[in-house]
Formats: C-alpha cells, structure tokens, sequence
C-alpha cells in the first residue's frame, strides 16, 4: 500500500491535523515506512502462538469476596450535596 499526498492530505483532514502543503510529502513517506512495517509484522505466522497477558507467565492473585467495612449507607450519603432513596442524586448529563 501506498500513500500519495492527495491521501495524506485527507488524512489530515479527518484526523484535524494542519500540515503544511510543503510537508505532506515528507508526511506520505513516513506514512509508507510505517504501513510497510505493518506488512512485514503481517506475513509472520502466528497460528501457533497461544495468546499471552504477559511476557511472564504468573497467575493473577485472587482475595476472598468478602463485605468490609460495610452497612451505614446514611452515613456515606449525608456527605453528599443531594441524596434520594439512600443513594447519591447526580444531575442527568444525557437527554
């Protein structure tokens, strides 16, 4: 894949970026370097790589699901500027 600087410019564009006319050309051939990269990384099999987290194989750590320090909910609301129903009141932000 190549980009040319008709593509750049576009690109630019939906990304709102201002680019100097003078530097999409640098720009397209950065661009190239980089998508070139990405094919190389592509023709690599990797169907034999089991997926991983990690580069070192641990297990994660797990506690009890326990409750703690729990069960006064009105003390934790009268602190709030508004409360209904034992829960914080928030403004709705989505219409």
């Amino acid at each position: 894949m190549s980009l040319d600087k008709a593509t750049v410019a576009k690109i630019a564009h939906l990304a709102r970026i201002k680019v100097p006319e003078e530097e999409l050309g640098h720009l397209a051939g950065e661009l190239n370097n980089i998508l070139s990269f990405v094919e190389q990384l592509n023709e690599v099999d990797t169907g034999n790589v089991p997926p991983m987290t990690s580069v070192a194989a641990q297990k994660l750590r797990r506690r009890q699901d326990q409750v703690t320090d729990g069960g006064y909910p009105q003390d934790i609301v009268k602190n709030a500027p508004e409360a209904a129903e034992g829960y914080f009141a928030v403004p709705k932000v989505v219409e």
